[in-house]
């Protein structure tokens, strides 16, 4: 009889969970089971969207003397307005981390897919009309590619539809 009731107990308590979890926005079908190292890499890409932000907003000259290993003058403030956009990215990356819902990590994981493919442009079309190839710039080049790569797989792996069984 007492274990009837805990059972009792526990399945109302189940249920009311549920449906507080729904009020508060949280539907459980929006739940995915995600792809091994997903949270790890989402993590990782809001700390690095974070650093470079603050980098670039705190020390704009040296960035972009870094990546180009060549001084121009009057960037501080495009590059600050770069810094900007990055630190509002890096709050969508925080985001990611934390929530369970298989839509927002997929907008957190394209927003990311479109920087990267953006920058891996932008940077290639700067280094040709520079006229020169910095080891750094090589390095920027090749990260971009792979973290473009890695956040399309992860991109990919969520929007695949699982076959229902019959």
């Amino acid at each position: 009889m007492e274990s009837a009731h805990i059972h009792t107990h526990t399945q109302t308590h189940t249920h009311t969970h549920t449906q507080l979890s729904q009020m508060l926005g949280n539907d459980i079908k929006y739940q995915v089971r995600e792809p091994v190292g997903l949270r790890v890499w989402i993590l990782i890409s809001a700390v690095a969207f974070t650093v470079m932000a603050l980098m670039a907003l705190v020390l704009p000259k040296q960035m972009y003397d870094i990546v180009f290993e060549e001084e121009i003058n009057n960037t501080s403030v495009s590059i600050r307005l770069y810094g900007g956009a990055l630190l509002s990215l890096s709050l969508i990356m925080w985001n990611g981390v934390y929530t369970q819902e298989k839509i927002i990590i997929q907008w957190t994981l394209l927003s990311e897919a479109c920087y990267f493919a953006i920058q891996f442009l932008v940077t290639s079309v700067t280094l040709v009309e520079i006229g020169s190839l910095p080891n750094a710039a090589i390095f920027l080049l090749l990260s971009r590619v792979i973290f473009l790569l890695v956040t399309l797989l992860y991109y990919y792996y969520l929007g695949r539809g699982r076959p229902k069984k019959i």
